[in-house]
């Protein structure tokens, strides 16, 4: 009786499902590692939206007005009581800019007047905005690009 010699090598199913996982691999880290120009600004104004929002509560909570405003290449909370620990003041990217068109009041009055900041990327078209209609909170949304 004779024997087959033992098969060498892959089956065509076991390369598919091999190529498979490699690219599924492939695709997850491209996601993860996605880290463009738009996600830092959209990161950046996230962050600005709940910075103001916070500022805003503390300002009724203490009866204290809170202004924040644009200061060279980051921004300021003016009016914070002293003793509490402070409000970041730089941007998360360093290439994130402000553009607003006097500081934004945050209270003590629960309804404040429409406000807005303009943040953009430095050598990018793209802009978001961050702004209140003076009742509701603070959001993002897409602004025009500038001429």
């Amino acid at each position: 009786m004779r024997f087959l010699p033992s098969a060498r090598g892959f089956t065509l199913i076991e390369l598919m499902v091999t190529l498979t996982i490699v690219a599924l691999g492939a695709a997850l880290a491209g996601v993860a590692f996605r880290d463009s120009a738009q996600s830092a600004l959209e990161r950046d104004a996230a962050r600005l939206a709940a910075l103001l929002e916070a500022g805003r509560a503390l300002s009724r909570a203490t009866g204290v007005p809170v202004q924040w405003r644009v200061a060279g290449r980051g921004f300021v909370f003016d009016g914070l009581p002293p003793g509490r620990a402070p409000m970041p003041t730089r941007w998360l990217d360093a290439a994130t800019a402000a553009q607003a068109p006097a500081p934004l009041l945050l209270g003590p009055d629960p309804i404040i007047a429409p406000q807005s900041v303009l943040l953009h990327r430095q050598g990018s078209a793209t802009r978001l905005q961050v702004s209140t209609d003076g009742l509701r909170p603070f959001a993002v949304s897409t602004a025009q690009a500038a001429p």
